[in-house]
Formats: structure tokens, sequence, C-alpha cells
């Protein structure tokens, strides 16, 4: 599963040919949440509360990115990197 990102101990993930809905893994310690790109609802899974702020803040800022990570993908082509939150 290809690191894309990882910032404040969070780790974020695509797999390649996921399913839907649009979404990326979050990892923070012990604790994975499948994240929604479109919405930032965890469907799956769990994330502490500040590890959960912290990962929508960044999907906010790259929406467009993760969209085109999840087609790149879904495409098993080479993902691209995203900046971590600063």
């Amino acid at each position: 599963m290809p690191e894309i990102c990882r910032f404040y101990g969070i780790t974020i993930r695509f797999y390649y040919r996921d399913h839907p809905p649009t979404h990326f893994h979050a990892f923070y310690g012990e604790h994975e949440a499948l994240v929604e790109i479109e919405t930032g609802a965890i469907y799956k899974g769990y994330l502490p509360r500040t590890a959960f702020d912290l990962v929508n803040a960044w999907r906010v800022l790259h929406l467009q990115e993760l969209r085109e990570d999840w087609e790149r993908a879904r495409q098993q082509l080479p993902l691209l990197p995203i900046h971590p939150l600063e």
C-alpha cells in the first residue's frame, strides 16, 4: 500500500484498485481509518479526535490531489506524493 504523505505521526496511504467510495487510509499509532475524500467522513475504523481533525484539515487543503491519486491508484499508476500539513 503506497504511502503518499506523513505528518504529525499520521501516515496516509492508498490501496491500488481499491473499492468505492473514494477514500484513503489514515494510520495513527495502532489506529486505522478509511476516510472519504469528498466528505471527510470515517466510514470504517477509528482515529482519536485530534488525529482526525489534523487529517481532515489536510484533506480539505489537498482535495484535488487526493482525487487525482485515487484515480491513479484505480489505474495502477504510480501515486504522487502530497505535501504534509505544516
